[in-house]
């Protein structure tokens, strides 16, 4: 099934945001290899192309490497993807913050909406 990209950026940096979480929530484990281009581009429902810039862009980043005829892999620098979960982890309670607070939560309900959400999810593992 096609992933589903928003016109707010660039769908190689969505693609790149995907990839990256699935490499820091431990689906794509440091060191292991990562599909071929052909394969990701079909799941995503891009064209290879812009898979590969995707790729290229997380190759920059030092979070994948290519292997010149077995493919890309994985960082094993697991500092650094430790650090990418915390960095998302911050950016996803800041834009959930700031929404609500737009909408005119206040911190007490906020506090409160999030211990009960985390209570729910912790009941469903």
């Amino acid at each position: 099934m096609p992933w589903k990209f928003n016109g707010s950026e660039p769908i190689y940096l969505q693609i790149a945001d995907e990839l990256i979480m699935r490499m820091i929530s431990g689906q794509y484990a440091p060191g292991s290899k990562l599909p071929s281009v052909r394969e990701l581009a079909v799941e995503a429902g891009v064209n290879p192309n812009t898979m590969q810039k995707a790729l290229g862009y997380l190759e920059m980043k030092q979070l994948v490497h290519s292997e010149r005829t077995s493919g890309r892999f994985v960082t094993e620098d697991r500092k650094m993807l430790d650090s990418l979960r915390q960095e998302m982890c911050a950016r996803y309670i800041s834009t959930c913050v700031r929404q609500l607070k737009r909408i005119g939560i206040s911190d007490g309900k906020l506090e409160e909406a999030l211990k009960k959400e985390m209570e729910k999810e912790n009941g469903n593992c």
